[in-house]
């Protein structure tokens, strides 16, 4: 009895060989069972298979003669059409024989007869029953194609030769579908039969076990049906795109679509980096599809969070300004709500080092160490500072503490751009940057990373920066910031140059930046002239220094301005500790006068000998007017008031104090201790020192940090407060300040305690107080000065005198008069006197009657020809060269 089994119109048919079918019906919650039909009492040739890895004996066997045409006839009759079938016979191991009809029932056209009838099969003689009239009929077609020379009776071979193609569109069907992702095809015409891996995707595997059983991942069964109901025998066209370690990655073109876009959009596949390189249809069609999925968070993307989730849109989205470049993957933006906000650029890596600093001697500097660095930085300042920009945040990297990555805090990661160009892809296509590489399941990356690896693939291929095989750049930059001696040296060059050009590399405070010149290729604090800005927080000798009000809008007001962004500067003057003195000019404007016009700084008394005097005081006199930020407590005094001050001001107050003078510096400064407090400093003393003695400190226990208050012992034997003030590379020279007599000593740690904290600066405040004189000018020459420093000390160090305060410069030093203690004659007018320095001339009305004192004094060592005066009157040419222009 034969048993008729019909799967209806929707059957799915699967051709394995002439002879052979794989039929399934409609798919009800899954894919639905198959099953392998054998063509009875007929034979096709058998087609090439390969060599079991697993069996190194075994040799690959090639396609029996006929074998694919035979197959080749099978799947043009019936693939996407309705057949029946009935199984007549089925053996012990399971395998099912039959006959296959094409349409609803067997009135329609036998298949086995078919291929027969065209020579493509031969019939199984073998155990005919004679009875058998469809055993009889197959018997009588093969006759008739034996005569007809039909097929395989005709002369000559079925043989075929197969070529290899590549990066070409190539006709094929598919054999075989291995998983979502992988595919057996046979490339028409010249029936080469290959595995081809999906270029770009990925889909969910069957894994093999240790028993030879497989394991489905994850929607690996839905991904498999997927592509067999759609590729499955089907006529298709092959892009050959790569061969990497012997694995054919392709794109497969149905008249339908492109499979690989539909399995990403339907949530079968992800994409992958590595092949994604050598997709030809466009990477950002494929990245889309999956984006797409992911949102829609079907299949294998159920479960899927994107990054920036827990984002508003404004947050994700937005148009800021940069204000700093940090890094070479790192800027600093301001948001309309003027807020500033660290971004870091999406999926690269700035240059790096390899390898530990060999140089340990030398102070490391990574922007112009590390190479490219510099190049990196230099054209990230040049294109973005003071420009808007698109920020687009693919992701934020979470906080870490500890470990092997170290600390770092959260950083948003972003894709930035301007005037429709990826900064990251620049940097990157300029071999300034590298690409990060991440594991195949870490979803935190550049939404634009695939034009990134394009972007690499690029620089490497061109031999640009990085991946440059070209001698590195080396950047030697001096930083002369308070290596005084150096910046003495330079200061010619740089007020003969006129304006020079610079960047500003940073800003300490409204008024104090450092700038790189990049003509003289060295570093420079300078400070701006002609203003006096509220000074930021810091550590002086006496201790903590609170900031002043609105000390941090005129730091910020400055960075807004000028930070990272090429000035020009005019160079007039330094200062003893190697800082330049002048003023600084960007796009245009004087820097200090919108400081003062910004009410974030006052006019200093100095800018009265600068051709901006004017504009200064014009400036300083609309900010008082507006009464805003520094001048908002200002009230005009009445007429009366100011009449009667300027009359107290004629007169010049005299207030002398008893101090004493500890310590002269070779710039002509003092210091002094005032008498009054002399008591409270030898009572600290002497009881520090008795529980030194008790508790003697451990020698080299204590490890010293710049800014310390410590104890130091002295050439004298006793110990003595003193503050850090500088470490050198080796370990024994530690610069000290005593902060109680103001002279300064190179130790060795071993020499240095900690400070017991009864006896610190809040205790008692530190008693050495600087001074410098009034009225003289500090000569510019040093052998003119060393005889100045060398007078001062044989007259008043170590000695009491009368100190009165005469006026004051913003700058933290008082100007003063001193008096000798016993003759009360004035100090600074017997070095006028003496014809050892000149006379500094002010304008204060109620300093008139001293500075005319002082120039009386000048004209008579001038008469006289004494020490500088000796060759006559050189002021008019010859003061630069003498070593006293103002």
């Amino acid at each position: 009895q034969q048993s008729l089994s019909q799967y209806g119109g929707d059957i799915d048919v699967h051709v394995l060989s002439g002879c052979a079918i794989i039929v399934r019906g409609q798919p009800r919650g899954g894919p639905p069972p198959e099953r392998q039909i054998n063509l009875s009492n007929v034979r096709a040739g058998a087609l090439a298979r390969r060599a079991a890895q697993s069996q190194p004996d075994t040799k690959d066997i090639p396609d029996e003669p006929w074998a694919f045409p035979a197959r080749e006839f099978l799947r043009k009759k019936i693939i996407g059409k309705e057949v029946c079938f009935n199984v007549e016979n089925k053996t012990p191991q399971g395998r099912e024989y039959g006959m296959v009809y094409l349409g609803k029932d067997t009135s329609g056209e036998n298949i086995a007869e078919s291929l027969v009838a065209e020579g493509l099969a031969t019939v199984r003689r073998e155990g005919i029953r004679g009875n058998n009239p469809e055993q009889a009929r197959l018997c009588d077609l093969e006759d008739q194609a034996k005569a007809a020379r039909k097929g395989m009776w005709s002369e000559g071979s079925g043989s075929h030769t197969i070529h290899a193609m590549h990066q070409k569109p190539v006709n094929a069907i598919i054999e075989h579908v291995r998983d979502g992702s992988v595919v057996r095809a046979l490339l028409l015409p010249d029936h080469y039969l290959v595995t081809v891996m999906l270029s770009g995707v990925k889909c969910p595997t069957f894994k093999r076990e240790a028993d030879g059983s497989e394991t489905p991942e994850s929607f690996a069964a839905e991904a498999k049906f997927f592509t067999e109901s759609r590729l499955l025998q089907r006529d298709v066209q092959i892009i050959l795109e790569s061969c990497p370690n012997q694995v054919i990655l392709g794109t497969i073109l149905h008249p339908n679509g492109n499979i690989t876009e539909l399995l990403l959009k339907e949530g079968f596949a992800r994409c992958v980096d590595w092949s994604m390189a050598v997709y030809t249809q466009g990477a950002e069609k494929l990245r889309a599809a999956e984006r797409a999925a992911k949102e829609r968070k079907v299949r294998i993307w159920k479960d899927y969070v994107a990054p920036t989730a827990n984002l508003d849109q404004k947050d994700r989205q937005f148009v800021a300004k940069v204000m700093q470049v940090v890094n070479a993957d790192s800027i600093i933006v301001k948001l309309n709500s003027g807020e500033y906000k660290p971004i870091h650029l999406s999926s690269i890596r700035p240059p790096r080092i390899e390898g530990e600093n060999k140089d340990k001697d030398k102070r490391f500097r990574p922007l112009y160490d590390i190479p490219y660095m510099f190049e990196a930085r230099e054209f990230l300042r040049k294109k973005l500072i003071g420009k808007k920009v698109n920020v687009t945040v693919d992701y934020i990297r979470p906080a870490t503490t500890g470990g092997e990555t170290g600390n770092f805090p959260e950083r948003t990661c972003a894709t930035v751009t301007i005037g429709g160009i990826n900064i990251a892809e620049a940097l990157v296509s300029k071999g300034l940057a590298t690409v990060i590489r991440y594991r195949q399941d870490d979803d935190q990356r550049s939404s634009h990373y695939d034009e990134l690896l394009a972007a690499e693939a690029r620089a490497i291929k061109n031999g640009k920066g990085l991946h440059s095989k070209k001698e590195i750049p080396i950047h030697r930059v001096a930083d002369i910031s308070g290596e005084t001696q150096k910046a003495k040296q330079f200061l010619p060059f740089l007020q003969r140059a006129g304006r020079s050009e610079a960047v500003v590399e940073h800003v300490f405070s409204g008024s104090r930046l450092k700038l790189y010149m990049p003509k003289e290729t060295c570093l420079i604090t300078f400070l701006l002239a002609g203003i006096e800005c509220p000074r930021t927080s810091r550590i002086t000798a006496s201790g903590s220094q609170v900031a002043e009000p609105f000390s941090e809008e005129a730091t910020l007001f400055t960075k807004e301005l000028v930070l990272q962004r090429e000035v020009e500067v005019e160079v007039e003057s330094m200062d003893k500790a190697g800082n330049f003195i002048g003023w600084l000019h960007v796009d245009g404007m004087n820097l200090s006068v919108a400081l003062v016009d910004g009410a974030l700084s006052k006019v200093h008394f100095t800018a009265e000998r600068s051709s901006y005097n004017k504009t200064l005081q014009s400036a300083e006199e609309v900010a008082r007017q507006r009464k805003d930020k520094i001048w908002a407590n200002y009230e005009e005094k009445p007429t009366e008031e100011v009449a009667a001050l300027l009359s107290e001001e004629k007169e010049r107050v005299a207030k002398y104090r008893a101090v004493f003078v500890t310590e002269i510096t070779d710039e002509l400064h003092f210091y002094a201790q005032d008498v009054e407090t002399g008591a409270q400093l030898e009572n600290l003393m002497e009881t520090m020192r008795a529980e030194i003695a008790a508790q003697p400190p451990v020698e080299g226990s204590y490890v010293p940090r710049r800014g310390d208050y410590c104890i130091a012992k002295f050439a004298d034997g006793d110990w003595y407060r003193a503050r850090v003030d500088k470490i050198e590379s080796h370990p024994s020279k530690i610069h000290v300040f005593y902060i109680d007599y103001g002279n300064k000593e190179v130790l060795s740690s071993t020499r240095l305690a900690p400070l017991p904290p009864a006896f610190s600066h809040k205790t008692l405040a530190a008693q050495a107080h600087e001074y410098a004189f009034a009225y003289i000018l500090v000569p510019q020459d040093e052998d003119a000065r060393a005889d100045v420093v060398d007078c001062l000390v044989k007259d008043i160090h170590n000695s009491q005198c009368l100190l009165n305060v005469e006026y004051g410069t913003g700058s933290g030093c008082p100007y003063v008069t001193l008096q000798f203690n016993d003759s009360k004659d004035d100090v600074g007018l017997s070095l006028v006197k003496e014809g050892m320095v000149m006379v500094e001339v002010r304008k204060e009305k109620h300093l008139q009657k001293m500075v005319t004192e002082y120039l009386n004094s000048q004209e008579s060592a001038k008469s006289a020809r004494l020490n500088i005066w000796r060759y006559g009157d050189f002021r008019a040419d010859d003061a630069d060269e003498f070593g006293y222009s103002r």
